[in-house]
Formats: structure tokens, C-alpha cells, sequence
């Protein structure tokens, strides 16, 4: 399948079948959205993977009655870092000398450069800037389970509070940014048959 061919394919899914996705299948998906770009590269989050039933059940109280939380395969979390400054970018610096195995001072002005860019940031907005990271990886996520013909539904209205606390994410410096139910669609969900609205080309795009 063709990268527009899976995108007119996907869908946000209303109801999933009782299927699990393989697990080679989920760690290729796993693995696409962790390669995914974020600003300096600094990936401000964590991906949950969460296949225990009982945690999905947990959860289903704080997701405004979507029971999509519940009856999926398996549901994505994606947690934003909530202690932003320079120890985000002393992290990537650890990973950028153990991966390419150059001393941290060869980019000690780009290091200096984002702990700079960070800390004219207010809390509110070192907090923001890392939700923001999270949709990036969201998009890499949806795009990359289409083209595998895996069926998501991603969703922002849920009790963050809640999911915090069932998930222990307080304790590990994270907060709950984005979750998407991860599966395979259910032969009666009509919503797979209606038309795909979207703006056209002339509509959405800008040639300049």
C-alpha cells in the first residue's frame, strides 16, 4: 500500500474487533515512533505501551466514556517530561556522545544554545513545547499504523489527572499529553464506510 493509498485507508476507529496485533507488527510501529523528529531532537517524552487489560480498565473512568480505552489491542500513551530545562538537553547530549561517540564539547555551543532557547521558556511554556513534541511523534504514529493496515484512534479528551495517577506518571516526571487506541476495526462499525472529509488540495495547500 501507497503512503495516500493507507491515509485514505485510515480512520479515526469508533469500534475494534477482538484481534491482537502480532508482536512483531507492534514493535515495528513501537520502533516508527520512536524514530520520530522533535525540536533539537530532544524527544521531551516517554511512549507508553499498555497491553494489560486490567490498566486499560483502570483507565476507562477518566476517559470521558470512550470505551475505545478498554476494547482495543493495545493503547498508546504518550507522557510529556514535565521537569524541562537543562537537564532535557544534558540527556541528549549523554545519548548524542554514547551514539556517535564524539566527545560532548564538539557541540558544547549547540548544548549551550538549547539550554538558552529553554530557559526563556516560562514553565507553562517548557511545558507546552513538550505536549507539542508528543503530537509530532501522534503523527508518525497514525501514519506509520496505516501503512502497516493497523487501525488507531487517537484522542485527546480524557481526565489527564486521572490517567496520572493510575499510571504512576507523577512519580516518573510525566504527564499524560496525548493516547490512542491501537487495533484492528470491527466488521460493524459503520464509520468505516463513510466518505473521508477533508479540505482539498486548492483548499489546504499554498504554492507560493
Amino acid at each position: 500500500m501507497n503512503i495516500l493509498a493507507a491515509l485514505n485507508w485510515r480512520y479515526a476507529v469508533r469500534k475494534f474487533s477482538d484481534q491482537i496485533i502480532p508482536e512483531d507488527s507492534i514493535t515495528t510501529l513501537m520502533e516508527a515512533t520512536r524514530l520520530s523528529a522533535s525540536s533539537y531532537g530532544l524527544q521531551p517524552y516517554k511512549i507508553l505501551l499498555i497491553k494489560s487489560s486490567d490498566i486499560r480498565q483502570q483507565l476507562l473512568p477518566y476517559s470521558y466514556g470512550q470505551d475505545k480505552v478498554a476494547n482495543n489491542s493495545h493503547l498508546v500513551v504518550i507522557a510529556s517530561h514535565t521537569n524541562i530545562g537543562d537537564q532535557t538537553v544534558e540527556r541528549y547530549i549523554d545519548q548524542y556522545v554514547a551514539t556517535t561517540k564524539q566527545p560532548a564539547a564538539s557541540i558544547s555551543g549547540y548544548s549551550e544554545h538549547m539550554k538558552s532557547s529553554l530557559a526563556q521558556m516560562t514553565k507553562q511554556q517548557q511545558q507546552e513545547w513538550a505536549h507539542q513534541q508528543s503530537y509530532i511523534a501522534l503523527g508518525n504514529l497514525l501514519t506509520s499504523a496505516a501503512l502497516l493496515k493497523i487501525d488507531t484512534c487517537p484522542m485527546t479528551g480524557f481526565d489527564r489527572k486521572g490517567f496520572d495517577q493510575v499510571l504512576g506518571l507523577n512519580q516518573q516526571g510525566l504527564t499524560a499529553s496525548i493516547i490512542c487506541a491501537l487495533g484492528y476495526r470491527d466488521s460493524q462499525d459503520l464509520a468505516a464506510s463513510k466518505a473521508k472529509v477533508r479540505f482539498n488540495y486548492q483548499e489546504m495547500v499554498m504554492e507560493l
